[in-house]
């Protein structure tokens, strides 16, 4: 029961922001010092939470100590902006998935997610539920969050019986992170799962609308970074009934989207787009490419041309 009143009270609804890691320019090194106004920024916008150490934050070029480093330093900034601080802990260890989720606990953060084994894949749900509940374990005093993201994990399975065993199996167990473009059917079914009983995120900006009309009241994505205004105006005129302008606004979305996309280089794009918007998160890390200058001032051109800024400055 104690279990089960922890999950209720830490249900998320709004958006969470897929966190960029924030690097110093000369050296690559983490820039923990922004975290602060980072923070500022995103709840002023309307941003509920963050989910750090994520795609987003390109958590698997990081070392473990520095993941745990920019935990430390997003808890700490918690309290003056009210964000729940969800940590991303996947790992190539499961040792070291495991002692990420019980820092998480210990400094105190709201939710851990993992999204399953990165090289060998479990065959089945069985499997993946098995190796979930033991990072889960770690941090028996945090919800946790089954990050879904085949196209980057590599791990597809069927989310309505991941979440059926996942519920009666993992104590802790909070919801699911949906990032699985195109699968509306199976965002429906886990949405519904018991009655709505557990927390849904979308996970793909670009169709935040199409979500919501299924019911679903959480979403994280990294546009949310850069762009929570557009998402927040769609949500508002979604429950307001008023989808002329949900529609536009996500067609505002999709536009800004793709001409992210259109760099070559989203992450790095994106990051450019935080800085046009008063917050230098510096360079991405290798593998990754920071785009060049030309490239930069085409996106700018299309970001303006959208009225961009004039929505999200």
């Amino acid at each position: 029961m104690i279990k089960q009143a922890m999950i209720m009270a830490s249900r998320i609804k709004g958006l969470v922001a897929a966190a960029f890691s924030p690097l110093n320019a000369n050296d690559g090194s983490l820039n923990l010092d922004i975290i602060p106004d980072y923070a500022a920024f995103l709840a002023k916008n309307g941003v509920v939470g963050v989910f750090i150490n994520g795609s987003s934050g390109e958590g698997f070029s990081f070392t473990t100590e520095e993941r745990m480093k920019i935990a430390e330093a997003w808890v700490q900034a918690a309290p003056a902006t009210g964000l729940k601080i969800l940590v991303h802990c996947s790992h190539h260890s499961i040792l070291d998935e495991q002692c990420m989720a019980a820092h998480a606990q210990a400094i105190g953060a709201d939710g851990i997610g993992t999204m399953g084994p990165l090289y060998f894949k479990p065959r089945t749900v069985e499997r993946l539920v098995e190796y979930c509940a033991t990072t889960a374990a770690a941090a028996p005093d945090l919800p946790y969050y089954f990050y879904n993201i085949p196209r980057m994990s590599g791990i597809s399975l069927p989310m309505l019986d991941f979440i059926k065993l996942a519920s009666g199996t993992i104590p802790t167990f909070a919801g699911i992170k949906h990032s699985d473009p195109g699968d509306f059917m199976g965002l429906a079914q886990i949405n519904d799962f018991e009655g709505g009983r557990f927390t849904i995120l979308h996970g793909q900006d670009e169709t935040l609308l199409s979500a919501l009309v299924l019911g679903v009241k959480a979403a994280i994505g990294s546009t949310y970074n850069l762009g929570a205004p557009i998402y927040t105006r769609i949500i508002d005129a979604f429950e307001q009934n008023d989808l002329a302008t949900a529609r536009r606004y996500q067609m505002m979305s999709v536009t800004m989207v793709a001409a992210l996309f259109g760099t070559g280089e989203f992450f790095s794009a994106c990051k450019a787009t935080m800085r046009w918007l008063g917050l230098d998160l510096g360079p991405v890390r290798m593998p990754l490419k920071d785009i060049d200058e030309n490239t930069a001032a085409i996106l700018k051109e299309k970001l303006e041309a959208l009225g961009f800024f004039d929505t999200c400055a």
